[in-house]
């Protein structure tokens, strides 16, 4: 059983080596291996931590997957939504959001995933999000559908 706990910068390279590797499988999807995800480096890793909070989830002292986050203006958005490989489908990519969000005062939260991407598609939506637009990025040809869902105060 693993646990989920906040990333340090000493976890960057850890992180961004996870990234790399869970990241193929959306390449594949789009047929497009120079996605951001596969291009970022250490130092763009490193300075997203000034930004987002970063969580990871470790088993067995690996790091098998992370997600970061930030709050602006009322919206918390979620990327880098990942899960190793080996690891896939046993919930971890699951908790790993319900963790995130509950880091953020009530708030909007957004993210966005290939248009592609059935599997990361269905699980947003099984955790309440719904797609408000679709488009691309100056930056990628991949078409993206940008989601989001309200989280309203207890």
């Amino acid at each position: 059983m693993g646990k989920i706990v906040e990333a340090t910068v000493n976890d960057t390279c850890h992180i961004l080596n996870l990234q790399k590797l869970a990241y193929v499988s959306e390449a594949e999807i789009y047929n497009d291996y120079t996605i951001m995800p596969l291009k970022e480096d250490l130092e763009t890793a490193k300075k997203s931590f000034e930004k987002n909070i970063v969580l990871k989830y470790v088993e067995d002292d690996v790091i098998i997957g992370s997600v970061r986050a930030f709050q602006e203006d009322g919206v918390c958005y979620i990327n880098k939504l990942m899960v190793h490989p080996a690891c896939r489908n046993r919930g971890i990519g699951q908790a790993l959001m319900e963790e995130i969000e509950v880091k953020f005062d009530p708030v909007v939260y957004r993210l966005f995933t290939g248009a592609k991407s059935e599997k990361n598609i269905f699980l947003y939506e099984k955790l309440g999000y719904s797609v408000y637009r679709t488009g691309k990025f100056d930056f990628e040809d991949t078409e993206f559908v940008f989601m989001e869902k309200e989280q309203r105060p207890v």
